[in-house]
């Protein structure tokens, strides 16, 4: 399936979210409790500074974890989970280009319908709905942590068009990129 591109501090974002949709891309290991767990979990976080993220369970066991028994992240939820995460693993690292359900269809070896109808009802959005979020969560990230301008976050974000960039951020932000950047400076001074 290969490794997920993602920052530690967006992986970090993921799991402080208990984003579901991340399950099986990564796993989070808490170095004082020795335990791994879904991105999704919902126990109390650990500190930053405790977290390791793997790629696999084996890789976590292997390194001397063992399961959390909340989240369970040994046991497969959904029959077709290999797929899902295929799929899913190919959305996050490409979230760049231009993507095509057809594409994705062929990396994860089903027809375009199967694979967005199966897609919609484990994570309940459409592929294309999954790879804007993505887009919009790693443009927010940039927004939150560079100078870089917005017209370079969106094309960064993998945005064909600053037009569509700033109609997608408002419908998933409620405001614009620079509004955005403000509300995170303002609360980043109040700290």
């Amino acid at each position: 399936m290969g490794t997920i591109q993602m920052s530690f501090d967006e992986m970090w974002d993921k799991i402080m979210e208990c984003n579901r949709s991340y399950d099986g891309l990564f796993y989070t290991a808490v170095k004082t409790t020795k335990i791994y767990c879904r991105p999704s979990c919902r126990s109390r976080k650990p500190k930053k500074q405790n977290v390791a993220f793997y790629d696999s369970i084996a890789q976590c066991e292997k390194a001397g974890y063992r399961a959390c028994k909340r989240c369970q992240p040994e046991i497969e939820h959904c029959p077709q989970i290999n797929l899902i995460r295929k799929a899913t693993s190919y959305l996050v690292n490409n979230h760049q280009k231009r993507i095509l359900l057809q594409d994705v269809a062929e990396h994860s070896g089903v027809s375009p319908f199967y694979l967005e109808r199966l897609f919609k009802e484990e994570m309940n959005v459409t592929p294309r709905e999954y790879v804007e979020n993505i887009r919009i969560d790693k443009a927010a990230y940039l927004l939150r942590n560079t100078s870089k301008t917005s017209l370079e976050i969106c094309y960064e974000s993998g945005f064909r068009s600053p037009s569509n960039f700033y109609k997608t951020f408002r419908t998933y932000k409620d405001c614009s990129p620079s509004d955005y950047r403000k509300s995170k400076e303002a609360k980043g001074n109040e700290s």
